[in-house]
């Protein structure tokens, strides 16, 4: 089986891009994963509903165990998510192919999606596999996109990054809730932060997110965790998570911030938006700034 994988392809909407990516983190030995949107000439509302999702598994099972796992797993996920008020639209169909290949290109295939991301004028986020000359004064941050939950070239991740380009202060300590890759954490020590801790739920991705603080030079201390266990106060905190879980541990991020602290609130699609607001007015936050990009709300808030 060495010498194939197997490739899934999943409709999705594009907007749960990082959601379900992380469903296949965290219960296959993925890969990588791709998004490929498809777009519809004068179908605008199909534009942004529409998107394959191409996720790439190691064929350690037979075909028919995999997809067996792959159609339990979704159909258990899928539930969960109608639950916390996510729709069938919302969601995507979640109709999926899954097809075993020869492994000879896929690395190379995979490799030739990414390019550098500018996510400011200051910030860029590169690909190890490319050389890349950066301009005077620009923060650069080395990944392999694809590994974990937070590559930069996603709407959510960029709107906690420009806060944090923003509202960081040299010397702050950081928290990064549900740090996924530990990209954030990353950026908060380059652009100053004298200490970061990131912790979150999935096992899986804490390695990744060390190794990733290790190429890029910097210190930042990880670890299997959540927000209601840290008894640490923080200058900033970072919560790049979805709507509804925001809404649930509004109280316990705002335990962890110092008087004063800053705030960052990301994952709400703009519809879902007034949940997480709510959960704000609830903890007695004040609202700095409201932050769009594309079809996702950011928020900026104080204690």
């Amino acid at each position: 089986m060495d010498n194939t994988y197997y490739e899934l392809q999943l409709k999705i909407n594009p907007a749960m891009e990082d959601l379900i990516s992380e469903i296949f983190f965290e219960n296959f030995d993925c890969e990588g994963v791709i998004l490929a949107e498809e777009t519809y000439k004068d179908l605008e509302m199909i534009d942004t509903t529409q998107g394959t999702l191409r996720v790439f598994l190691k064929n350690n099972q037979d075909y028919e165990d995999m997809l067996y796992d792959i159609e339990n797993v979704l159909d258990l996920y899928r539930e969960e998510f109608k639950s916390r008020g996510l729709t069938e639209f919302e969601l995507g169909s979640w109709e999926f192919n899954l097809e075993e290949k020869q492994t000879q290109d896929w690395s190379q295939k995979w490799k030739e999606k990414w390019d550098v991301t500018h996510v400011t004028d200051k910030i860029a986020v590169v690909p190890d596999w490319i050389e890349y000359q950066p301009k005077e004064n620009e923060v650069v941050i080395k990944l392999e996109p694809g590994c974990a939950f937070g590559t930069g070239t996603h709407q959510t991740t960029q709107l906690c990054m420009k806060a944090l380009e923003k509202y960081l202060k040299c010397g702050d300590r950081v928290a990064d809730i549900g740090m996924g890759s530990g990209i954030l954490s990353i950026l908060a020590k380059k652009l100053g932060a004298s200490y970061v801790y990131g912790c979150d739920t999935d096992e899986t991705v804490i390695d990744v997110a060390k190794e990733n603080a290790v190429k890029n030079g910097e210190k930042c201390e990880f670890e299997l965790g959540s927000a209601d266990k840290i008894t640490d106060k923080f200058d900033f905190v970072c919560a790049n998570i979805l709507h509804f879980v925001l809404a649930e541990i509004m109280g316990d991020l705002k335990n962890i911030m110092k008087d004063g602290a800053y705030l960052s609130l990301s994952g709400i699609l703009d519809e879902k938006k007034q949940m997480v607001l709510d959960a704000i007015e609830r903890e007695n936050l004040r609202i700095v700034e409201e932050i769009h990009q594309d079809q996702w709300t950011s928020f900026v808030v104080t204690k």
